[in-house]
């Protein structure tokens, strides 16, 4: 299976982000040439000036709790892709290094049978990254046609509140700044999905390692070459071992981010979309008007906790997938034809099968790991924090 090219499944990951600026063309790194200068634009123009203009904001509306949460929780979300995008180019090198160890010989399918085991998880990728990127996607064009929806462009309203040193209330201020926070918005998005998409596949390379190795101790026999063999699963185990921990090592802060803030951010979401106001005049100063319950805005916030919530699900259940996956060593290594071997195989797989017996637990600086019972924890922790701003806003 020479020909096998594991980052054929996410070349379409890998183009989006050359496109936004966060992918060097094949094995490269930052140059000084062209790309790189338009690399720093787009950093500058787009998380420096956006995030400035909405942390500025915060200083005029601190006092209103509502206009407060409402400027909050979408700055959280846009100085979060800043955090992931800084860790992404800081780990650059080691990211290709990692996909090029995925294609080696080691790590390739051995024959047809493991070709057909991987390439369901590989599509189960995709499609969920299609979908993934459809649910966000929806959601920016939504908040992109906010004012459009809501008759905010009357009142010259933005997408997102922010301060501007110039004038928005008059043209073409207004039309500039409008423009210029669409592109912001979506070049955000666009690099924040691919980032967690990017995550995600090496979550999912993982436990299709360890499709692969539990087939190959299946597939033991009890002839003259199962002690070579089983050194050579030995060693791809130990492989395995090496990826999961280098690819911890740059996405574990990123994961570490994304669940600080996620809790937060789904808090003062929902406490938003409880309030469904909508803003009239956003600089420097938001007055708010009651609108109805199924308006533009509700389904704009609804939709946003859809995407935040799916994008938790998906670090939480791939990293529950290579726990579960790799769990399944052990009983792989028994499956094999071990019975009758000689005394130094038998050791050796004493060894290996109690080394085993400790599943590939993905963790965020070791801190909790990504599983189901974590992504229920963030639920439970985003309800608590909704409750208590519900309490404090209905005391004012």
């Amino acid at each position: 299976m020479e020909s096998f090219d594991w980052t054929a499944t996410i070349d379409i990951n890998l183009q989006v982000l050359r496109a936004v600026g966060l992918w060097p063309k094949g094995l490269e790194l930052y140059k000084s040439n062209l790309y790189t200068l338009y690399a720093c634009s787009a950093a500058i123009v787009v998380l420096g000036g956006h995030n400035l203009s909405q942390i500025i904001n915060m200083f005029y509306v601190y006092t209103d709790l509502e206009a407060l949460t409402a400027t909050i929780f979408i700055t959280i979300t846009n100085l979060l892709a800043t955090v992931k995008m800084y860790f992404f180019v800081r780990n650059m090198g080691l990211i290709k290094r990692l996909l090029t160890t995925l294609n080696s010989h080691q790590f390739r399918p051995k024959n047809l049978h493991q070709v057909r085991l991987v390439q369901h998880s590989l599509r189960r990728w995709k499609v969920l990254y299609f979908l993934y990127c459809g649910i966000v996607y929806i959601n920016v064009m939504m908040w992109s046609l906010n004012p459009i929806l809501n008759g905010w462009v009357k009142d010259h309203g933005l997408p997102f509140q922010a301060w501007y040193p110039f004038d928005v209330q008059v043209s073409p201020n207004y039309e500039l700044a409008y423009l210029y926070q669409l592109y912001c918005i979506w070049h955000t998005s666009v690099a924040n999905i691919n980032l967690d998409s990017n995550v995600i596949a090496f979550l999912m390379f993982t436990w299709c390692q360890c499709d692969i190795l539990c087939d190959d101790l299946r597939s033991l026999d009890d002839g003259p070459s199962f002690g070579t063999r089983l050194i050579k699963c030995i060693k791809h185990h130990k492989a395995i071992l090496r990826f999961a921990e280098d690819s911890s090592n740059f996405y574990n802060m990123i994961v570490l981010g994304q669940f600080a803030t996620s809790t937060a951010a789904l808090a003062l979401t929902m406490f938003q979309l409880s309030l469904v106001r909508v803003p009239t005049c956003l600089i420097p100063c938001t007055i708010f008007y009651q609108v109805e319950t199924m308006s533009g805005e509700f389904f704009t916030h609804l939709s946003y906790i859809v995407g935040l919530t799916t994008q938790i699900l998906l670090y939480c259940w791939f990293g529950n997938e290579v726990e579960i996956k790799s769990s399944k060593t052990l009983s792989a290594v028994y499956d094999s034809k071990w019975v009758g071997q000689p005394q130094s195989v038998t050791k050796n797989i004493l060894i290996f099968g109690m080394r085993c017996q400790k599943p590939i637990k993905i963790t965020a600086i070791n801190l909790f790991t990504l599983s189901l019972e974590t992504f229920i924890a963030i639920l439970r922790s985003a309800w608590s924090y909704f409750a208590l701003l519900t309490n404090v806003d209905n005391t004012e």
